[in-house]
């Protein structure tokens, strides 16, 4: 089968099978190609995010175990037999204010790891300048003992002018 073609016709065919390279071309190869390296782009953008995300979480997951390192150390470096209840009351004489406590409930709780115990000693304060509160409050947080204040509760002193009562919540751990 031989057919005779003119210069025209030729031309034309030549140009519709080029045409249909490059549309072949263009379609199987250029746009999965792209079509790839966007995919690839998002991927790699999602996977620098994720990336970040997991530096920060490393960071934040350092500083607990920092912090965890540092509160046991603390714990370790405290006398033997160190009670909550009597380190709050040697501190409130040395700070003035052993006569201004009305009440001191201790009580403690086992952490659900079991690995700790909380110590709680909850205590209320009657006519206590801010002065004597501020100094109190310093010693106690500022203590090598790893004690600190949960919760505080002031009010307005009803016997004294320009104090106020304070109930306050301490706690530390014990191993």
């Amino acid at each position: 089968m031989n057919i005779k073609l003119n210069r025209r016709e030729k031309y034309a065919v030549s140009a519709a099978a080029a045409f249909i390279a490059l549309f072949i071309l263009i379609q199987f190869v250029l746009f999965p190609m792209i079509g790839t390296r966007d995919r690839l782009r998002r991927l790699i953008d999602a996977q620098t995010k994720t990336l970040g995300e997991m530096l920060a979480l490393k960071s934040e997951y350092d500083a607990v175990v920092s912090q965890v390192n540092l509160s046991k150390s603390r714990l370790e470096k405290r006398q033997k037999g160190f009670t909550l209840f009597a380190f709050l009351d040697e501190l409130a004489g040395e700070s003035g204010i052993k006569n201004k406590i009305k009440y001191m409930k201790p009580s403690s709780a086992a952490q659900k790891d079991g690995a700790v115990k909380l110590l709680l000693v909850e205590m209320k304060l009657e006519a206590v300048t801010m002065k004597q509160l501020n100094a109190y409050l310093y010693r106690v947080e500022t203590s090598e003992n790893a004690v600190f204040v949960k919760r505080i509760a002031l009010s307005k002193a009803d016997k004294s002018p320009g104090s106020v009562d304070a109930v306050l919540q301490v706690e530390t751990y014990e191993t």
